[in-house]
């Protein structure tokens, strides 16, 4: 392809090599793998300044979703429970992920049930903010779920 666009067809490598020093360009070879090669006359440090813009803006527009992390114990109180319950909401609102952990200790780890219903009853009052990724799961001392902001 020419400067201005234009097909210029199958040409010699020494033809499109005078072609893109007379007008003063450089010669890109953009599908190596082609059959014949193609190349494009451009001038090759204006197209990499705007490669580089282009995906310094695409960086930008992007959002990183973190997880953060609540931790919690079975017999958490009513008042605690509260405010955190609060965080997972400002949390939420915020666009993160909240993972829900509940920690047992000593004789709590025969009683899973209660972190269990901890952990549905904290689900149940987030279903209008947040849903549920996975059911809770016990992995040794901890139980934990994931909740992510809904996409209504």
């Amino acid at each position: 392809m020419s400067e201005d666009g234009k097909q210029l067809g199958v040409v010699t490598l020494d033809e499109a090599l005078a072609k893109a020093e007379a007008v003063g360009l450089d010669l890109v070879e953009v599908a190596p793998n082609a059959e014949p090669p193609v190349c494009r006359i451009m001038d090759y440090g204006k197209f990499k300044y705007e490669q580089s813009k282009k995906a310094q803006e695409a960086r930008k527009k992007q959002t990183i979703i973190q997880v953060k992390e609540i931790k919690m114990r079975p017999r958490t109180d009513v008042h605690d429970l509260d405010v955190k319950k609060r965080r997972i909401r400002q949390f939420i609102g915020a666009g993160n992920k909240v993972k829900v952990t509940v920690r047992f200790r000593g004789r709590e780890n025969a009683h899973p049930e209660l972190g269990y219903t901890l952990l549905k009853q904290i689900v149940e009052e987030m279903t209008d903010i947040a849903v549920s990724e996975n059911v809770p799961v016990k992995q040794g001392p901890l139980m934990h779920t994931i909740l992510a902001p809904r996409k209504d």
